[in-house]
This record gives structure tokens, sequence and C-alpha cells, in this order.
């Protein structure tokens, strides 16, 4: 019996599952961005911010942790450099799935899944938003006394009149 055993197999066998789960973090890391499933990158999330939350304390054994899950020296020295560096004073949170829409071939949900500190777009606006400032009024100035308008009409130029019309 499967009774609250709540773990999305993904129709792969436990290696498979494992092995897919490894890369597919390896290529998040190197690429700060991925596209697949929605499954996949929920189930995606779940395995990496582990990593990225043990890549905070630089250590011999946290190292080792990441690189057994991980089996790619490469991407667990860009983890430890760059994103741990970059994520240091975030409490969790590390990655965003976006939902894309379907995929054409077998109607897929497809998502695009990204490390949250490094998308530049995101960045930018919220660096351009600091800067507005709010509008309030002047507690020092008087309002302004109320002068009455004058109404001005404007009038209708009156068209030209031709003698032919005068004389009817």
């Amino acid at each position: 019996m499967r009774h609250r055993k709540s773990f999305n197999h993904l129709g792969r066998t436990p290696s498979h599952r494992k092995a897919m789960l490894s890369n597919m973090a390896t290529s998040l890391i190197m690429h700060k961005r991925i596209t697949t499933t929605v499954a996949k990158a929920k189930e995606l999330r779940s395995y990496v911010e582990p990593l990225i939350t043990r890549s905070k304390d630089d250590t011999t054994h946290s190292r080792r942790t990441v690189f057994s899950l991980l089996q790619d020296k490469v991407a667990v020295a860009e983890l430890f450099r760059e994103i741990a560096t970059k994520v240091g004073n975030r409490p969790g949170g590390y990655t965003r799935v976006i939902k894309l829409g379907k995929r054409l071939g077998d109607n897929a949900d497809m998502a695009m899944m990204e490390l949250v500190d490094f998308n530049e777009l995101l960045l930018s606006e919220k660096s351009g938003a600091k800067t507005k400032t709010t509008r309030r009024r002047r507690t020092g100035s008087k309002p302004a006394a109320t002068v009455p308008v004058e109404d001005k009409k404007v009038e209708a130029p009156e068209a030209e009149v031709t003698e032919e019309e005068k004389s009817e």
C-alpha cells in the first residue's frame, strides 16, 4: 500500500529519477535557468533548494554532501563560489517557477525554472523602483486663495454671408 507516501515518481524508476534530478540541478546551477515540465520543475525545487542552503557554509563536509548528489565538480564549484555569495542573506526561496503554457507535441504543461537572484531584468526593475519618490503635499504652505475666474465666452466665427444670401 502507498498510504501517506506523497511523492511524485514522474513515471521513472528510482535510479532514473535520481539521475534526472541530478542532471537537471546541474543544468540549473550552470545556466541559472532551464525550461522543463511543471511537474519536473516542482520536484527539482525540492531537490535543489536544500543544496543551495547547504552551500551557504563552505566546509569540506557540505561540499562532499553536495557533490554526492550532483556528481559534477564544476557545478559544485559554481554553486559554492557564485550562487552561495549571492543568496547568502536570503532565508529561502532560491528558485522561481514560471509557467509557459502547453508544449506543442504532447500538450504537456511547460515551465521555466530560474534562480531568483540571477534574473537581471527583474533586478534592474527593482533598482529603478527604489528611486521613485512619493508625492506629498507641503505642510508649510497655505492653500491657494480662491479667485473667481472670469467666464470668457468663446463665440464661433460667423460665416461670411455672400451677396446672394443677403438678397434672399
